[in-house]
């Protein structure tokens, strides 16, 4: 069992899943250019931490958390989709104006944290269940956690490697 080969696949899983432009991401651009790199990459954060915990529920076979989030995938659904909502009108009516990075702290007065970002993008990115099935294709797919023979130390390995690689396409 190559743990190097388990990391890199999670490494391979966590850009699989990062890349794809979406709603998070298209949030994350945005506040790259509105409030700096360091928003945009905070932002970036929150998404490759709810990939992971994602990773965490597949790599691990928690099917107890998998079925709770399908047992309430509508509550989940309509809560992301009213955060959706919420930022999508809060994007659309935004005052958007050219700013040096240096003025925003002053500006935006604690609105734009990068707590809140990074706390924010993890919450749209934990509020899609349809996320879970995209792992446990991926892990599937590219995992093969440990060839046939799954323990808790390839699943972590593979678990590290997909926060690794999620968190790389924000650099």
């Amino acid at each position: 069992m190559d743990y190097l080969l388990l990391a890199f696949s999670g490494v391979v899983i966590g850009l699989f899943v990062a890349v794809p432009i979406g709603p998070v991401n298209l949030i994350c651009i945005r506040r790259t250019l509105a409030f700096g790199p360091l928003n945009g990459f905070a932002s970036g954060l929150g998404a490759a931490i709810g990939d992971t915990v994602f990773a965490i529920v597949t790599g691990f076979g928690l099917t107890a958390i998998a079925q709770w989030i399908e047992g309430y995938r509508t509550y989940i659904e309509l809560i992301g989709g009213a955060m959706l909502i919420y930022f999508g009108i809060h994007t659309f009516l935004a005052k958007v104006e050219a700013r040096l990075p240096d003025s925003l702290a002053s500006k935006e007065r604690g609105r734009s944290t990068l707590v809140r970002a990074m706390a924010s993008t993890f919450a749209l990115t934990i509020t899609n269940p349809a996320t879970l099935l995209g792992f446990a294709a991926l892990f599937a797919g590219l995992g093969g956690i440990a060839g046939g023979h799954p323990s808790f130390i390839a699943a972590s390995f593979v678990v590290i490697g997909v926060g690794i690689g999620s968190a790389l396409w924000w650099f």
